[in-house]
């Protein structure tokens, strides 16, 4: 365990002056510690959106405790298949799922319903900087696990809340799902072939992006009150609601229909204020041209001749071209037509063009540029081997992420969590699991296994 260094509650007045960054540095001498060291981060998440906030918080070096239900855990652990695999082959009993948010942690199983169960959460959060939860508005009040409860007992505490529609509001007791959000946030409705089109309609992103950008937003906010506190000494509670962050990530779309009163439509692969820019057919594939700038615009024309193109006023720039995209884009398809994929991408990123072939999942990570950037790590995992583990994309030159935890089992570290932080012994640990108040696992066999000896008892 690491050694955890409690912040001082003290007031700006009374807070010595830092070094400069130079005095720093020289104090550092040659090793650098991780961003996030010495802080405790106190997790009550699951799923998906506050699991990527505190995975980020691990990959930065701070001590994450995962607190999971007694018994069954984080949802996410059910979701299966795929699972995680062992040596041999087999699924355990870790899904594919629950990997992807889970690095760097530590898994404690409390069951917070229980009143020893609420003590221990209690008492942890008074050791801990940061708590993240992403339970319903007010859920957690009649636990004491609430930020007025919480911050009474340690002011020092950065309380973070992950909902669906934010602490206020009409709809702030409803539950928010990513599907829902996007939905509702309007990303469903710029996002698919226009209506009329073959496949035309709305349709979800491939991946839970509004779950993902909360998680970055709330990672952002965390971090914004670490710093804060330096000066304040003080916590604060953050409020990241799925909703907001689907608004906000709309970006120029939104600001499309703040400035025009329209709201924005679905138009496939093609971008609303960037023309061309979208997949185009070659003779054997797809490609996505990207161009941004009429630079670019009259480079792909002299590689397409189609330099008639350039000094059309219709098309010489952008705003021309995104004006009369239904006159241009037919001549363009029709040009993509008569080449391979690979051809015109070898043409176009010779004269500067961006481009590129779309790529499946096992192509993307597959590719030589991945493969450079070592998009995929392995860590030693206690069923399965190794775990793989898609690298953070955080690329910190003096104090990179340190790939050493895998994705913990279902209160792996209970008891020595409770040892360690709150002096518990033995046979008090013991009590509390018969109890059923918390939950210690120990390694458990390959899921095969598992159901072979259930079979095998069926059949006795």
């Amino acid at each position: 365990m690491q050694q955890h260094t409690r912040h001082p509650s003290a007031s700006p007045s009374t807070q010595t002056q830092a070094p400069d960054p130079a005095q720093r540095a020289r104090q550092a001498g040659g090793q650098r510690r991780r961003p996030l060291e010495g802080i405790r981060v106190l997790d009550l998440s699951r799923v998906l959106a506050g699991p990527w906030c505190t995975q980020n918080l691990a990959d930065l070096g701070a001590q994450v405790i995962k607190i999971e239900r007694a018994g069954s855990g984080d949802e996410t652990r059910a979701w299966g298949p795929p699972y995680l695999r062992d040596e041999n082959g087999r699924d355990t009993v870790e899904s594919a799922y629950y990997q992807c948010a889970n690095r760097g942690k530590l898994s404690m199983a409390v069951d917070i319903a229980a009143p020893e169960g609420a003590a221990l959460i209690r008492e942890l959060a008074s050791q801990c900087d940061v708590l993240v939860e992403n339970f319903k508005v007010g859920g957690l009040k009649k636990y004491g696990l609430d930020y007025e409860s919480l911050s009474a007992a340690n002011p020092a505490l950065i309380y973070c809340s992950v909902t669906g529609f934010g602490q206020t509001g009409p709809l702030a007791r409803r539950a928010g799902y990513d599907f829902l959000i996007q939905g509702m946030g309007g990303l469903m409705s710029i996002t698919g072939e226009p209506d009329g089109e073959p496949g035309g309609g709305p349709e979800k992103v491939g991946v839970a992006v509004t779950d993902l950008m909360a998680g970055m937003y709330a990672t952002t906010g965390v971090l914004a009150a670490v710093i804060e506190r330096e000066r304040s000494g003080l916590g604060q509670h953050i409020d990241i609601a799925l909703l907001d962050c689907q608004l906000a990530m709309l970006a120029n779309q939104s600001m499309n229909y703040l400035c025009t009163g329209e709201a924005p439509r679905r138009l496939g692969n093609a971008h609303p204020n960037v023309v061309p820019y979208q997949t185009f057919a070659a003779s054997d594939g797809h490609l996505i041209l990207a161009c941004g700038n009429d630079s670019q615009f009259r480079s792909l024309c002299g590689a397409m001749g189609l330099d008639e193109l350039v000094a059309d006023p219709r098309f010489a720039t952008n705003s021309a071209r995104s004006v009369n995209r239904a006159l241009l884009l037919p001549v363009l398809e029709e040009a993509f037509r008569m080449r391979t994929r690979d051809a015109w991408i070898t043409a176009l990123e010779a004269c500067g063009v961006p481009c590129g072939p779309i790529n499946d999942v096992a192509q993307a990570f597959g590719s030589e540029q991945a493969r450079a950037r070592e998009a995929v790590r392995h860590i030693a995992h206690p069923l399965a081997g190794t775990s793989p583990s898609v690298a953070s994309p955080l690329r910190l030159s003096a104090t990179p992420v340190e790939y050493d935890i895998p994705p913990p089992l279902l209160g792996e570290h209970t008891r020595t969590l409770l040892d360690d932080l709150l002096g518990l012994d033995a046979a008090r640990i013991d009590a509390l699991c018969a109890s059923g108040a918390v939950g210690a696992n120990a390694v458990v066999r390959a899921r095969g296994e598992r159901e072979a000896d259930a079979g095998d008892k069926a059949a006795a």
